[in-house]
């Protein structure tokens, strides 16, 4: 199985935050359209025969795209590649993803989305708390988000997931519980939640740089992942992934096939592709350009396998399947990956089940960074 990846990299403004590839254009959203349809018919056969069974449109604001032009993406999926049902794999239909500004989900565009195969969204929404949206520079304020989650459940939308974002700048304790309870009473399926990161470029980096803003502490970020961890516990939510929480069988089939090393293709300008042989990324140009510049290619050696394999999943809490390990890379380096995580597992931060899987513990969660950094070569 496999999954395909359309970026597109229009926004209306752009966050304090944001280091992705977007542009506040206005136009040349049909010719980048063209262009992504194009580039799929030709590289259709990276993943060669294997069933397509996610499809995401990430960016950016795939929001932004009218209807006619999802239509036309779509045909020429249709024509390109090959779907479960056509494969006749345990997955009748594919997982199909729209990335969404609350703003942009009005009933014209959720009445023209139920006409389309989503059958999922992720709703930008990062705070319910009216302060911290100005900060990070976001278009709608808290109500509006509410507003937007509710108005896609009235049109049938069942499986809708919402990101939020901790460790800001003046960000407390309360601020962030508030926030996680409003989320857990909108009924959402799946949250993913991230602590702020200061990503070079963004003007949030340039205000640290000019000492306008100063980092959270770093206590107080521990707290609020534990806070997030515990309340989504509570509620019902299963943490699979360090920042990934879900209602038992909600978990994002299209983000774990990254974490298991399943293949995708990437489409359009910056996108990522892996096929298990080369990692390829095509040109960061926000705009049809982006198809003139052939692909990077990084063909994988023996190391780049095993690191991959740790670091994706390691961050699951499925961990590593030692003897799938074995299996990629054999028995010595298995055998060396056990030696490098001793002190971890005498240490609480690692557990080893019956079942040969390494996993973090809670404790482990907390410096995963440093884990996954010594178990790589």
């Amino acid at each position: 199985m496999a999954g395909i990846y359309f970026h597109i990299p229009f926004c209306k403004t752009r966050c304090a935050y944001c280091d992705f590839l977007s542009s506040t254009a206005s136009d040349g959203h049909s010719e980048y359209v063209d262009a992504l349809c194009r580039e799929l018919q030709n590289r259709c056969d990276y993943l060669g025969n294997l069933p397509v069974e996610t499809i995401y449109f990430g960016g950016g604001t795939p929001s932004q795209l009218p209807a006619t032009a999802f239509e036309k993406i779509f045909a020429a999926v249709g024509t390109s590649v090959v779907t479960p049902s056509e494969a006749q794999q345990p997955f009748p239909s594919p997982e199909i993803t729209l990335e969404a500004n609350p703003d942009d989900l009005t009933d014209a565009c959720l009445d023209s989305l139920c006409a389309l195969p989503f059958n999922r969204l992720s709703i930008g929404i990062q705070s319910f708390d009216a302060a911290e949206l100005r900060f990070l520079h976001r278009r709608h304020d808290a109500q509006a988000a509410v507003e937007a989650v509710e108005r896609a459940q009235r049109y049938g939308f069942d499986n809708i997931s919402i990101d939020l974002m901790y460790g800001l700048p003046h960000q407390t304790l309360a601020t962030w519980q508030a926030t996680l309870d409003q989320a857990i009473r909108l009924g959402v399926q799946h949250i993913s939640a991230y602590h702020l990161i200061y990503e070079a470029g963004t003007r949030l980096h340039q205000w640290l740089k000019q000492g306008k803003i100063a980092p959270l502490d770093e206590e107080t970020s521990l707290k609020m992942f534990e806070m997030l961890i515990d309340t989504l516990a509570e509620a019902g939510f299963r943490q699979y992934e360090i920042s990934n929480f879900a209602l038992p069988g909600r978990e994002s089939r299209h983000n774990s096939a990254y974490w298991s090393g399943r293949h995708y293709l990437g489409i359009g300008a910056a996108a990522h592709s892996y096929n298990g042989i080369s990692r390829q990324w095509n040109a960061a140009i926000p705009t049809a350009e982006y198809l003139n510049h052939a692909p990077e290619i990084e063909f994988l050696d023996e190391t780049t396998v095993y690191n991959d394999f740790i670091i994706t999943r390691l961050r699951t809490m499925r961990g590593i399947n030692l003897n799938e390990l074995t299996a990629l890379c054999g028995e010595q380096q298995k055998n060396t990956c056990l030696q490098q995580a001793q002190r971890y597992l005498d240490s609480g931060r690692l557990t080893l089940t019956e079942d040969s899987h390494l996993r973090l513990t809670r404790a482990g969660i907390f410096i995963s960074d440093g884990i996954m950094a010594d178990l790589m070569r």
